[in-house]
């Protein structure tokens, strides 16, 4: 272990340790300038992070466990789900959580769901219907929570999913159908109406996904030069909850999102209550026991700070200057956008087979600039994935980020695709995921370029070929393998 991070007897002077974390930071992807386009939210305006850092500092140690000894927390937290129900078609009788992040939201509304089904029409073996371009989030909610997925495949033109296919895929088992407003991987606001108008005849509730787009969508509404955006938010007949982060459109500090239920009776089926033992009576309206609340308050200041008025103009800059990258890039010689986008994510593919994203990814991120790969799964190709925010805005980001795109792919085009050997291939889909022995771990990671060290190299195109070419559960086996490998336990 490094000695500056191994533990003394001796503590360190406070300069030591800063200097000591921003040695660390300076390894990261940058989290200003709009050159890493994921990940990170950056509104570009001035004096955004102190206002949060110093409102954090006044509540860092306020508990958000129990309200009725910090009244402050039910006053900021309901404020902040005041202000989402608001701007997303709430009423009077819409309640909300504040929440971790997308995750937890998303966590949540799977669980509330699954024990109405349970106590309403007494579901016993519960389902959760996906399109299969749902965040992995929901996925990982049926894993914990006990439910089965259900996949439904997508129309590969538009990767939205058919309000049809959802219909004939719903049983009894149906506790919860999700819809997004956007996916992540593609930008594209699912038929929300039509999906919910579904759902509601069979009795089931259905949860918008509009973690990532919600407070744009919701702000760019009220631009006046913007296109109609699709209904999508709790106004829409049959919808019953939603998930909107903070930490993204809004621009507040990571660990903010908020979950809205149609009313308190269906958000109470989420909450956990324990009376039985000899401690303090407990309830628990997220997954978090103890919480600190200083998330709370930073996220309330920022976006008190910023605004309704502020909102829409941010939401207003990243729509025309996604507009302007999506004319941008399908004026490049080898490249489409797949979409088109109805919010602030773009996906882009290969036009040509001897241009391959993944070597694109690496030649732009050698020139300073972060697009995130996302290997090819159904009808989707292998893209790059584009988060646009308002530090992207403006003509000579866009045009610089347009020049850098053309350049690495000239260079892509010159280095040509990763290539993964046809044994390669056959040898993966042989192996079973279940069943692998450690050794044969060492053996598969060793082939998709990972050593045992479990440092990744500096250009991810082969890896991610290998990744692309193995079959999705075993790709499951063997990344916590690469995750662990990062981390070690102390010498």
């Amino acid at each position: 272990m490094s000695e500056s991070l191994a533990h003394r007897a001796a503590g360190d002077a406070p300069g030591t340790l800063l200097a000591r974390l921003d040695e660390l930071r300076a390894a990261d992807l940058p989290v200003h300038g709009g050159r890493t386009m994921a990940y990170v939210y950056d509104s570009g305006l001035p004096g955004i992070e102190e206002l949060a850092a110093a409102a954090h500092a006044r509540f860092a140690g306020v508990n958000g466990l129990d309200m009725t000894a910090f009244p402050s927390v039910v006053a900021l937290e309901n404020d902040l789900v005041g202000a989402a129900s608001r701007l997303l078609g709430g009423t009077a009788a819409t309640a909300g959580t504040f929440t971790s992040g997308g995750t937890e939201s998303c966590l949540l509304a799977v669980l509330t769901a699954r024990e109405h089904a349970r106590r309403t029409r007494g579901v016993d073996a519960p389902e959760v219907l996906l399109p299969e371009t749902a965040h992995a989030a929901f996925h990982k909610a049926a894993a914990l929570f006990g439910l089965r997925a259900v996949t439904v495949p997508v129309d590969p033109a538009t990767h939205r999913v058919r309000a049809a296919d959802v219909a004939a895929a719903l049983t009894g088992r149906t506790a919860l159908v999700v819809v997004s407003a956007p996916s992540y991987a593609h930008g594209v606001i699912d038929p929300v109406a039509e999906v919910a108008a579904a759902a509601a005849a069979r009795g089931v509730l259905c949860h918008v996904d509009a973690c990532i787009g919600g407070w744009y969508l919701g702000h760019l509404r009220r631009a006046g030069d913007a296109p109609e955006v699709p209904p999508f938010d709790l106004s829409v007949p049959g919808v019953s909850s939603l998930s909107v982060d903070l930490h993204k459109y809004g621009y507040t500090p990571k660990g903010a999102s908020v979950l809205l239920l149609r009313d308190a009776e269906l958000r109470r089926h989420g909450w956990f209550a324990h009376a039985s033992w000899p401690g303090y009576p407990v309830v628990n309206a997220t997954l978090q026991g103890t919480k600190s609340a200083g998330l709370l308050a930073a996220a309330w200041a920022v976006v008190r700070h910023i605004g309704t008025d502020g909102y829409t103009e941010l939401s207003r800059r990243v729509h025309r200057a996604t507009g302007d990258l999506v004319r941008g890039i399908g004026a490049l010689d080898g490249l489409r956008v797949l979409g088109p986008p109805d919010a602030s994510l773009i996906a882009v593919a290969a036009d040509e087979p001897a241009l391959d994203v993944f070597v694109v990814a690496d030649e732009i991120r050698e020139a300073g600039w972060y697009l995130q790969p996302q290997p090819a799964y159904g009808a989707s190709p292998a893209t790059l994935h584009l988060t646009v925010t308002a530090a992207v805005a403006g003509e000579k980001s866009v045009a610089r980020l347009l020049d850098a795109l053309a350049a690495a792919v000239g260079r892509a085009r010159q280095r040509g695709p990763a290539v993964v050997s046809p044994e390669l291939r056959a040898a993966a889909a042989a192996l079973d995921p279940e069943a692998l022995t450690p050794e044969e771990v060492d053996v598969a990671l060793e082939l998709a370029g990972i050593g045992r060290s479990g440092a990744l190299p500096e250009r991810m195109a082969p890896v991610l070929a290998v990744v692309q070419a193995m079959p999705p559960r075993l790709t499951e086996r063997l990344l916590p393998e690469v995750i662990g490998r990062l981390y070690r336990t102390a010498e």
